[in-house]
């Protein structure tokens, strides 16, 4: 993770939720935080388009179902425009079949609307930083539920995973796998520098923005087979 030292202010989070409540309570938990600063908040997705435009927050708190337009496309819009806004994707379990089209849209990750106060932070941070933040019980869930779609892992991998090397394929594995580079380091007896000199090289040769979209393409393309890859200890952050 980037060195939060380096960062000179708070970083500044758009709050984008439908529910008034919600927003309320996010605002409350974060508004403790001396590093965050809520800069504005949005009760649709077209109103969260147009804020990110004019504020240029670092961090967007998105919610998936919103009115005039929803998370997904709010999303894919932020993203496409360019602007130097990371959107991170709030979701519930009954709709997870919505959170593949955040990824592919650009979000920078997501997380359950009941994800403790504390772990919301940490998840913020981490984008904020540059970096991606997964919550692999989501993803579990989500890609048991579409295991038929995804391909025969025994197939013939696809070519575009032919630019990595061994090494750089046997680590996008353990990205998918949910492991941090630390943990990715210590399983290959290598240092950690290593690690994220080889997770750069695989996102470079992808054309992938962050590693939450490294974990969705290693089982969209059956590197990773659904259910194989279960990690014990509950959910487990990508970061």
């Amino acid at each position: 993770m980037t060195d939060s030292t380096a960062r000179a202010r708070p970083v500044r989070v758009l709050l984008a939720d439908d529910q008034p409540l919600l927003r309320t309570g996010f605002r409350m938990v974060l508004g403790t935080e001396e590093d965050l600063d809520i800069v504005a908040e949005a009760a649709d997705g077209l109103e969260a388009v147009e804020l990110s435009r004019r504020l240029l927050p670092d961090v967007v708190l998105m919610d998936i179902r919103m009115p005039r337009m929803d998370g997904v496309a709010a999303t894919r819009a932020i993203v496409d425009a360019r602007l130097p806004v990371r959107v991170l994707i709030l979701t519930t379990f009954d709709l997870d079949e919505y959170v593949v089209g955040a990824l592919r849209a650009g979000a920078s990750g997501f997380l359950a609307k009941d994800v403790p106060a504390e772990d919301l932070v940490t998840a913020i941070r981490t984008v904020a930083a540059g970096e991606a933040v997964v919550a692999p019980r989501i993803l579990r869930r989500l890609l048991d539920r579409f295991a038929d779609a995804l391909p025969d892992p025994a197939a013939t991998p696809p070519k575009a995973l032919n630019a990595l090397t061994d090494r750089e394929r046997e680590v996008l594995v353990q990205v998918a796998r949910g492991l941090s580079n630390a943990e990715i380091a210590r399983a290959l007896s290598v240092g950690e520098t290593t690690i994220k000199t080889h997770v750069g090289h695989v996102l470079t040769k992808l054309g992938l923005r962050d590693r939450v979209q490294a974990v969705v393409l290693a089982y969209e393309t059956g590197l990773v087979a659904p259910g194989r890859e279960r990690r014990e200890g509950g959910d487990r952050h990508v970061p």
